[in-house]
C-alpha cells in the first residue's frame, strides 16, 4: 500500500442488507418483495421456500432460481453470484434458514459428522470448526455482495395469552446461527399479523417502538436513505 488510500465515504456506495424475520405465515416473503419493488431496479429472488415467491408472480415483477434439498452453503453462495453476474440490483434469499437447519444445511452436516463411528465421535466440538468455516464465508458473501439483499428467516414459534385470554402464536430467535441477524443493515420482524417491528436499524428511519406494515414505500425509504 502506498500513498494515501483513503477516500471521502459516500453511502450511495453502500449495499443494503435487510433481515425479515418471523413464525410461518407472517408474511415474510410477500413483504420481502413488497420492500425490493419500491427500492427500483432489476430483482431476483432464490426460493428455498417451496416455490412460494412465485405465487407473487402476478403482483411483481423478479426472477426466481428455486433452490431444492440438500440446502448447502455452495448453492447458496453459487446463486448469489449468478444473480450479481445477471445483474440484478435487488436478490432476496427466501429464506437463510434452511441453510443453518433445513435438509443437508449446516447442522445436518455437523450432525453426520458426529454420528461418524469413532473419529467423528470423539471430536463433536471439532466437527464444528468446518461448519464454522462455511457459515462464516457463507455470511460474507451476503455482506460482500454488490447488490441490495433482503433475506428472510423464520423464526421460532411459541403461544402467549392475549388480552382477550386467547393464546396468541409468537415469533422468538430466528432460525439461524446465533447472532446472523445483527450483521444486517437494518432487522424487522414480523408477526403473524404481518405488523413489523424494528429490532435493528443502521438506518435509523424506524421508531423502534412503531409497529407498521411494509410497503413499497418502506423500500422507497431505503433508497432515498442510502442517497441523500
Amino acid at each position: 500500500m502506498s500513498g494515501n488510500a483513503f477516500r471521502k465515504a459516500e453511502k450511495k456506495k453502500a449495499w443494503l442488507k435487510i433481515a425479515l424475520t418471523g413464525p410461518s405465515n407472517a408474511g415474510k416473503t410477500y413483504s420481502a418483495l413488497t420492500i425490493a419493488s419500491g427500492m427500483g431496479g432489476k430483482i431476483a429472488v432464490i426460493d428455498t421456500e417451496n416455490r412460494s415467491a412465485s405465487l407473487y408472480a402476478d403482483r411483481f415483477e423478479f426472477d426466481v432460481l428455486e433452490i431444492d434439498p440438500p440446502y448447502t452453503v455452495k448453492k447458496y453462495n453459487q446463486a448469489i453470484d449468478l444473480a450479481i453476474q445477471g445483474g440484478y440490483d435487488i436478490v432476496v434469499i427466501d429464506s437463510l434458514s434452511h441453510a443453518w437447519a433445513g435438509d443437508g444445511g449446516l447442522l445436518a452436516q455437523k450432525e453426520e459428522l458426529d454420528a461418524r463411528v469413532g473419529k467423528g465421535q470423539n471430536n463433536k466440538f471439532a466437527n464444528w470448526g468446518n461448519i464454522t468455516k462455511q457459515h462464516e464465508e457463507f455470511k460474507a458473501k451476503i455482506l460482500n455482495a454488490q447488490c441490495h439483499m433482503i433475506c428472510t428467516m423464520r423464526s421460532k414459534q411459541d403461544y402467549v395469552l392475549a388480552e382477550d385470554g386467547k393464546p396468541k402464536k409468537v415469533g422468538m430467535a430466528p432460525v439461524q446461527r446465533e447472532g446472523m441477524e445483527y450483521e444486517f443493515t437494518t432487522v424487522l420482524d414480523l408477526a403473524i399479523d404481518h405488523m413489523a417491528a424494528v429490532s435493528k436499524d443502521r438506518t435509523q428511519l424506524f421508531d423502534d417502538t412503531q409497529l407498521f406494515t411494509p410497503t413499497k414505500a418502506t423500500g422507497e425509504a431505503f433508497i432515498q436513505w442510502l442517497n441523500s
